[in-house]
């Protein structure tokens, strides 16, 4: 079958205007009258009832348009089909993440992505070191807070919240501290700095805490906080659960910090593949940031 003509004929028969087929096809008005007279040649009929106000189909060009629109319709669809094949994601993705907020927010998540894409291969590797992603051949590294200066491109997917935070028990016995000087009197749990953050009056400011215990494991310091031992500062990842519980108390939230971000960071190449694109804009909608 000859193809020349029929886009030109369905346009012309759905606008009834060779003027209009012709702008919306972006060719010259001649050539549409061109097309369609010599497929009127081919077909040996009369398509339109052409006039110097309007253009309808005959009854022969009503059929004609029917069977055409069908046609073209699904070669749009069997194109629709194969561009959707090519951006279809598939092969290894190798990401890497925190160990705790890897395995409570994102292992989750990225299982869930594999449902959605079994043609997807994932390769995790969960370590709070801090990976160069270009030289260990990583496509994607999970970084949380304020980052540092590199080479590597940087999209924002959510952001977490820092809580000061009790046991309810050692509140009762020690009291709640109400202003940040306060914290000098009470037993406040280290991870691997000697001080805390937040904000006062809209300026960052650092306090340096004490307490009979330090740790890098923020399940460590939580476990202890629950037992009643002592004050603690973590993400909401590690505490958010006990707060809604009512198994912490959350303090001093007029002095909490500015909410920190959690960034996907990625080699900077010109375009994405489709497995990296995909699950970035997917992690992205999952995991809604939080209001600052």
């Amino acid at each position: 079958m000859q193809w020349e003509g029929v886009v030109e004929f369905v346009a012309v028969a759905e606008l009834q205007s060779f003027t209009a087929a012709a702008k919306r096809l972006g060719i010259s008005t001649a050539q549409v009258s061109r097309q369609v007279s010599a497929l009127e040649a081919r077909l040996s009929t009369r398509l339109f009832h052409r006039t110097t106000r309007r253009v309808t189909a005959t009854e022969a060009g009503q059929l004609y348009y029917q069977h055409c629109r069908q046609v073209l319709d699904s070669l749009e669809e069997a194109e629709r089909l194969i561009t959707d094949l090519q951006q279809t994601p598939k092969g290894t993705i190798k990401l890497t993440a925190p160990i705790t907020y890897g395995e409570r927010t994102l292992a989750p998540l990225l299982n869930n992505f594999l449902l959605h894409y079994p043609d997807v291969t994932l390769d995790l590797h969960l370590s709070n070191r801090v990976v160069d992603i270009v030289a260990e051949g990583f496509d994607l590294a999970i970084r949380l807070g304020t980052l540092e200066q590199s080479r590597l491109m940087a999209k924002r997917l959510s952001t977490r919240i820092q809580y000061v935070c009790a046991s309810p028990a050692y509140l009762s016995r020690c009291g709640t501290p109400h202003s940040l000087t306060e914290l000098d009197h009470h037993n406040c749990l280290r991870g691997n700095q000697d001080y805390w953050r937040f904000q006062e009056n809209g300026k960052a400011r650092t306090v340096r805490i004490t307490g009979t215990l330090r740790s890098s494991s923020g399940r460590a310091l939580v476990d202890a906080a629950l037992k009643g031992i002592g004050i603690i500062q973590l993400p909401d990842y590690y505490v958010q659960s006990a707060l809604d519980a009512g198994r912490l108390i959350a303090l001093l939230d007029h002095y909490q910090p500015v909410n920190e971000g959690i960034w996907a960071l990625y080699p900077h190449n010109r375009h994405l593949s489709p497995k990296i694109r995909h699950l970035l804009d997917y992690l992205g909608k999952a995991l809604k940031p939080a209001p600052s």
